[in-house]
């Protein structure tokens, strides 16, 4: 499965649209990431396990959508991105979204 953010695939044409697509995981930190975050903010520095979960939270949803792709029939996705989203402070929300699309390699 080929992912790209840009509208078109250098070597390939499209040969069928199948639309819009997405993958999506909503995950929430649990109460030690919460307290250790606080505690990180007043001191400044890099919040690792928040890190790691939006990371983790990243690769899930890119792996959802390259499923919902494929099972649409769609060989590579264009028009790539992510948003993200936090919720009540205890929460993050990641979309992965684009174009399924069928590609075939340019003729020569």
């Amino acid at each position: 499965m080929i992912i790209v953010t840009s509208n078109d695939i250098p070597g390939y044409q499209i040969v069928h649209t199948f639309g819009e697509c997405f993958g999506l995981t909503v995950r929430s930190r649990n109460i030690g990431s919460n307290i250790g975050a606080g505690f990180k903010a007043m001191a400044g520095g890099e919040l690792k396990g928040i890190t790691q979960l939006l990371h983790d939270c990243r690769q899930e949803a890119l792996q959802r959508l390259a499923t919902e792709a494929t099972n649409r029939g769609a060989n590579a996705v264009v028009a790539f991105r992510f948003e993200t989203t936090e919720f009540g402070g205890t929460g993050i929300e990641v979309c992965a979204y684009g174009t399924a699309v069928g590609i075939q390699p340019n003729p020569s």
